[in-house]
């Protein structure tokens, strides 16, 4: 199943929002995640620069000081991200205040007049110049991820629902469309919480028809109507309960071996909320192919990272690790151990409930 929005894309609807809100914890986490995700250095950085506009310079500089010690910290782990492309720069003759004027009415649709503008003309002035002329000229990020930014730290913040809808339809004039706005929504939601997410769809609700919503929901395109439906039986056999290797998991599993000469391959079902321990596999690997509804891998000292049908997992050798079910979401993965002479599996302590409650 092809993505609606990609790694990077998901990755940085959360950087935004927490660093909109302020919640620096969880905005550690999202940094993490981005960087993993493939984002490099300047996106990100881009990011939290152009937030000042929207969510203030405290939150824009706590949030830049953030980034810096997560670099740093992964600095010292011996991780190298990659530091992106710097911004062209602006031509020595350009007018920002004509660039920004052109640049906003692209995104509106339309000029953008009013009496608020009449009776604040200054605040007119620094949008168009400022943010839509210097910041959205900016390439180091192209419109469609900028709004995206937008839209993710005004979901965030309280009291800003007009801007919210106008950003929306500024969203849809960029390319953005209404399945990824949709599924927007959803990464909200598992990264940001139900209540984020719920006022967002609400406002969402204004902006596109809701034969849109319904549209998506019978393509299972925004992944909740598929992850309700999914029972644990795919395309491959559900098997019975994984007895054998029930003392190594949190709640109830399900095993089919699929291959058991050469190369071990199995279907793994996980009831929601299941999960395996932390474990290790020695000299041999472990791919997972993720076959149906939504779930979670995590390394040791790595941000846990969400899954849903179509995605693959490449877990090296000697990789701590522990993979299962969403709390409301049942999961399955075939999962295809790398041979290797003398291959063997290390079993670790349990994901304890207040580790798993943390996730998103």
């Amino acid at each position: 199943m092809q993505k609606i929005l990609d790694e990077k894309q998901q990755a940085a609807i959360p950087v935004a929002a927490f660093t909109a809100n302020g919640d620096m914890a969880k905005l550690n986490t999202a940094l993490n995640e981005g960087l993993d995700a493939g984002m490099t250095i300047n996106e990100i950085k881009e990011i939290l620069v152009q937030l000042y506009a929207y969510a203030g310079f405290p939150r824009s500089l706590n949030a830049l000081g953030a980034f810096m010690s997560v670099l740093e910290q992964r600095q010292q782990k011996g991780i190298k991200d990659e530091t992106g492309k710097e911004a062209t720069p602006f031509p020595d003759d350009a007018d920002s205040l004509e660039i920004g004027t052109r640049n906003q009415t692209r995104l509106v649709g339309q000029p953008v007049i009013g009496p608020l503008f009449e009776f604040a003309p200054a605040i007119d002035l620094y949008l168009k110049s400022h943010l839509f002329g210097a910041i959205f000229q900016r390439d180091t990020l192209d419109w469609q991820s900028r709004e995206l930014a937008t839209i993710s730290a005004l979901a965030a913040l309280s009291g800003v629902n007009s801007q919210l809808k106008s950003h929306y339809s500024m969203s849809l004039n960029t390319g953005l469309t209404a399945e990824q706005l949709w599924a927007f929504i959803k990464v909200l939601k598992l990264k940001c919480g139900t209540d984020i997410a719920t006022n967002a769809s609400t406002i969402l609700n204004e902006v596109l028809p809701q034969t849109n919503n319904s549209s998506l929901t019978e393509q299972s395109a925004n992944g909740e109507k598929m992850n309700e439906q999914f029972d644990g039986n795919g395309v491959f056999p559900k098997g019975e309960k994984n007895e054998a290797y029930a003392q190594y998991f949190q709640g109830t599993s399900y095993l089919s071996m699929l291959s058991t000469e050469g190369v071990k391959i199995g279907n793994v079902v996980f009831e929601p909320a299941c999960r395996n321990n932390w474990h290790i596999h020695h000299k041999g690997g472990q791919i997972l192919l993720v076959t149906g509804g939504c779930g979670w891998y995590q390394e040791w000292n790595k941000p846990a990272r969400q899954l849903t049908a179509g995605d693959v997992v490449n877990i090296p050798a000697g990789t701590k690790h522990w993979h299962g079910a969403a709390g409301d979401s049942w999961f399955a993965h075939i999962a295809v151990e790398v041979p290797a002479e003398g291959a063997s599996n290390e079993w670790l302590e349990p994901v304890s409930d207040q580790e798993y409650s943390q996730l998103p």
